[in-house]
Formats: structure tokens, sequence, C-alpha cells
């Protein structure tokens, strides 16, 4: 939580306990020790602004009813040069308190201190966290997952940064094993199909069928001609994936970066095997007793660590498994040092998650220090119908298509409104739309809003500048006191999103932040006010459009100072239109 927040809890922590020792020392209270007790905001604001159960939990250590015991305390509240101007006993005991003016006005106060660093705290005491995700195979296009884990990946491992963690972006390229061994008999077919026809060549049954197979095959024959034809077929095989591999992966590094994701490191599969650390995680699992063969295949004992089925290392033919190279390539993570890593997967992985983690504690490390965010499936949706395939190419949907039909901030944003394992409707109507429907427009445009006041007033001389605590108390309107109570939260936010790795809360609270500075703006004049109230409003816009900033510069989404659409400004369409005085008037 920011600054103010954290001073202002940790007041009423004392002050809390301070009543309470001296309800005990007059006698009201019994000496016996103070459970421990929880300070949160109530569900409805109207019940205050914090709530706390010291009564409730102390009933048992007391031998008192609550309300009898919340009441002592009230009696020995001294709330004078707090945070707090009153308390209220509620319902069978719960202490209820709401802050004062000087709150709202230290607020305030904190983000023009604080400016682009407003938000962020040190609650991860730099740990070292990796976040992988994405980690699309190479064999092919990203696809709609693909888009939706890129979104919720990054601007995770944004928050944490935020959060004071020490962050390292990774994607783990599937180069070897089976998926590798099925691309290069699946270019080989298409390859040979140029020059042989299909008929003479059979695509095998289990190949990928993609037409992005027959481009490389082409491209390949483009180059090389029919001089692999008659090659040997390993030979053939290795030269195919030697061509299209890289230009997959650079095409993927190409769409990312189109995307706003940019990697710390890009780690190859291959190379666990090239540097025998598959090798070494099986010697060690066989070592630690962990192993049997069965059938010709040497066998994990998965079940010993909370899997439901034991799982296969190497298989009948001596090649090692992707599973057993996704164990080493783990291993591999946590002894560069991470304290803890985080990967993203789609939902249909939620078997393999307990199989990981089960791993990491066979192999000597410990499986709680892994954790799996689990992604749930998209629907991209156009005028109430689900699409499954591209206009442009009839084929199915693809990232790089996503992205010619919308701009990266809607998409970024959009496939950050809901947690995770949630599923989600991609609404590409909405997602092009340039009015207040859009939730990143209508986030985008209330930044854009201030820009312009602030702008206008500028231009009669008028700056933002620090005002002083009786200027700042002239914010009493219902408006005002919301939006700033909300500006005050996002550092408690921004720690909370981290904790639940849940990015979308804070996409959440920015939609709400926008909506409070609207009803604001609505309700509130900053021009035509006298100069003491103009400038503590002045103010309030200021604040809002910084944490505005703070969280769209984080998501990597941009943040315009002024919004036009085919030739016309944003503000003539948006459907918060400002009221007249003379309507205000009416009103009244």
């Amino acid at each position: 939580m920011s600054k103010i927040v954290q001073q202002a809890t940790d007041q009423l922590r004392t002050l809390i306990l301070e009543a309470a020792g001296r309800a005990i020392a007059a006698g009201t209270l019994p000496t016996e020790p103070i459970p421990d007790f929880t300070i949160e905001v109530p569900a409805d604001r109207a019940h205050g602004d914090w709530a706390a159960n010291i009564a409730m939990v102390s009933a048992r250590a007391f031998h008192m009813a609550p309300r009898k015991i919340a009441e002592a305390i009230g009696e020995n509240l001294l709330l004078d040069g707090s945070y707090y101007e009153k308390f209220e006993i509620a319902g069978p005991g719960f202490l209820n308190f709401f802050l004062n003016q000087k709150f709202y006005s230290d607020v305030l106060r904190d983000v023009r201190r604080m400016g682009d660093n407003y938000g962020r705290s040190n609650v991860g005491g730099g740990k070292k966290v990796m976040v992988e995700f994405v980690s699309a195979n190479p064999t092919g296009p990203m696809h709609m997952g693909n888009a939706r884990g890129g979104a919720l990946g990054d601007c995770l491992a944004a928050v944490l940064d935020a959060a004071g963690y020490d962050v390292w972006r990774e994607f783990y390229v599937n180069d070897a094993g089976n998926q590798i061994e099925k691309f290069a008999h699946s270019l080989e077919a298409r390859y040979l199909q140029i020059y042989k026809g299909e008929e003479a060549v059979p695509f095998p049954e289990d190949g990928y069928q993609g037409e992005d197979i027959t481009e490389r095959a082409k491209e390949f024959a483009a180059e090389n001609g029919d001089r692999y034809v008659d090659a040997d077929p390993e030979q053939r095989r290795s030269a195919l994936v030697d061509y299209a591999l890289p230009r997959n992966i650079a095409r993927m590094k190409a769409d990312l970066a189109k995307y706003r994701i940019e990697y710390d490191r890009w780690f190859f599969e291959s190379d666990l095997h090239k540097d025998g650390e598959v090798r070494d995680v099986i010697n060690l699992l066989r070592d630690k007793g962990m192993t049997y063969e069965k059938d010709g295949a040497l066998w994990y004992r998965a079940t010993q660590f909370g899997a439901k089925k034991d799982e296969v290392l190497i298989r009948q033919n001596g090649n090692p498994t992707y599973f057993a190279a996704d164990i080493a390539y783990h291993r591999n993570k946590f002894s560069r040092g991470f304290d803890r890593c985080i990967d993203v997967w789609g939902a249909d992985h939620h078997g393999h998650v307990a199989r990981m983690k089960g791993a990491m504690d066979a192999i000597g490390l410990d499986g709680n220090k892994l954790d799996v965010v689990l992604m749930q499936l998209v629907k991209l949706i156009q005028n109430g119908v689900e699409v499954r395939m591209s206009k442009r190419t009839g084929k199915a949907i693809q990232l790089a298509d996503l992205l010619e039909e919308v701009s990266v901030d809607a998409a970024r944003f959009q496939f950050n409104l809901f947690e995770s394992n949630s599923k989600m409707d991609f609404d590409l109507d909405l997602a092009v739309k340039q009015d207040s429907q859009n939730p990143v427009y209508y986030v985008q445009y209330a930044y854009a809003r201030i820009c312009n006041i602030i702008k206008a007033l500028a231009a009669e001389g008028i700056q933002p500048r620090e005002c002083s605590d009786e200027e700042l108390a002239l914010l009493t309107a219902p408006e005002e006191i919301d939006l700033i109570r909300h500006i005050s939260a996002y550092t408690g936010e921004i720690v909370m999103a981290a904790k639940s790795y849940d990015p979308a809360r804070i996409t959440r609270y920015v939609i709400t932040l926008a909506n409070l500075f609207h009803r604001f703006y609505n309700a509130c004049h900053v021009k035509g006010v006298e100069e003491p109230l103009s400038a503590a409003r002045l103010e309030v816009c200021s604040a809002a459009a910084t944490v505005i900033r703070n969280i769209l510069t984080m998501f990597k989404i941009t943040v315009p100072e002024s919004m036009w659409s085919d030739g016309h400004r944003f503000e003539d369409r948006f459907k918060y239109r400002r009221k007249s005085q003379e309507e205000e008037q009416a009103d009244s």
C-alpha cells in the first residue's frame, strides 16, 4: 500500500492497542494478552474507511461479549492528531473508523512527491523471480491462447517488478524431441510432394497440417531446388529443420515484439541436451532410487510425489521424453538463483502441475517455489458469433492476424481484463471501437481529458502547483473524496495483484479510476471557481493522471495526451458529457 495508507493503518493499530491498554489499566477490560486482529476495508464504505475486529477476536480471551469489549475500547480511543475523525461501533462489535481530511491531503502530496514511482513498493525485497510465458511450439504460428498468455505473462511480470521483485522474462523454445521429429517429417513430405506429387508421397498421419509447413517447404525448394530429393533422408530432414526452424523463431520474435513483449532470454531445449543436463537429471533420479525399468523404458516414480501416475523418462527407442527435458529445464532455472519460478500454462496442462512440482521435490529442490498460472481458453467473437478463421487468409486466426485487426493497446488491455482461470470472449467489435464502450479507450480518454484541462488552464497562465492544507481541505465533495480514496489504494492493489498473480486486478482498478474521474469531472468544475478550490481540484486531476499514466506505461499501453479519430475529437462521441452550468442549476 502507499506510504500514507501504510502510515494510516499502522497508526490505527497503535490507537486501538493504546485504547485497549487504557481500558485494561482502568479495569474495564481484564488483564489478558490481546489477540492479533485485522484491519480491513469494509465491503460498504458507508460503514467506514477501515474496520477492526479486535472485539470479536478478544471475546474468548476476555470472557466478554464483543460489543462490551468494543465499547470499553471506544471509551478510551483518542483520535486527536491522527488520520481519523470519528469511529462507530457496528453490529456485534466491529469498530469502524472514518478518515479525516488530512489523510486525503497527504495522499495527494504523496502522489506529487512520488510521481512516476507512485504505486511501487519494496514488498518483493528484490527477490529474483522468473516468469516463463508463451513458450509456443516453434513448429507453427502463434494462436489466440498465446495472445492471451503473452498479455497475461508480460503484465504479471510488470506487476511483480512494481511490487519490488527482480523480474526475469523467459521464453522456452521446444526445439528438440518428438515435435521436432514430426516437424521434420512434415516438411520433408511437403518438400518431396513438390517434385514427386502428393499421390507419390503420403503425408504422415500425425504430421503438422498447417499451411505454414507447405510455405516453408516451398521457400526451401526455391532456395535449394531438388538437390535434397535424392539425399539421405536424415540429411534432408536436418537441412529442412535447420532452414525452417530459425525462420519460425524469427517470426515469433517479430510478432511478440510487435505485441510489445521482449524477453530477457530465449532458452533452447536443445541446449539442455547438448550440455548434458537432461542426462544429468535422469541420472540424479536414478541415483535417488526414483526410477525403474518397464517394457524397455525408464520410468520415474511420480506417484511418490503427488502425481496420479508414473512417467516415462526414456522411451524404448532410447530418447528422453519431453517430461525429462522439462525437469532438467526447471532444475536449470533454480540453479540460476531464482527464488521463485512462475510458469504461465494453458489450462490443458493442469495435470502437469503436480507432476512438475513433485519432480522438483524428487531432485532435492522445493516444489513449493514453482508456481503455475493456468490460463483458460479464449473465443474470438464478432457480431455476436464465434470467429475461428481469418477473413484475409481463410485459416485459423493467429496472433499476427489479430494485431492486424485490432490495436496492440486494445489487445493487451482486453486480454488482461479477466483472471487467468476464467474463460473469456474477446470481442473484436468492441476492441476496434473508438468510444467509451471500449475499456482501453475509456481509460485513455480519462488521461487525455486531464491533459486537455491542464493545457486549457496553462493557456490562461494557470499551472498545477502544490497546495496548502487549507486549500486541500476545500475538497469535500463526495466525487472528490471517492477519487482520492481510490488513488490511495493503488499501491495496495499492486501488492495484492503480485501476491495473487492477477494483473487483471490492476486493469479493473484503472477502469474504476477512470470512471471515478469522469464522475468528478462532471460534478466538480476546475475552471470558473475560486482560485484556491481550482488549484486543489487541479491537484486531484494531476494525481489521477499520474496513476493512469503509471498503469498504462507499466502495461506498455499508449498514454495519449489527446485523442482523435476519423478527423473528430474522441470527446465529441464520448458518453460522459459535461453538464453546462445552466443544466446543473436546473437540476438543483
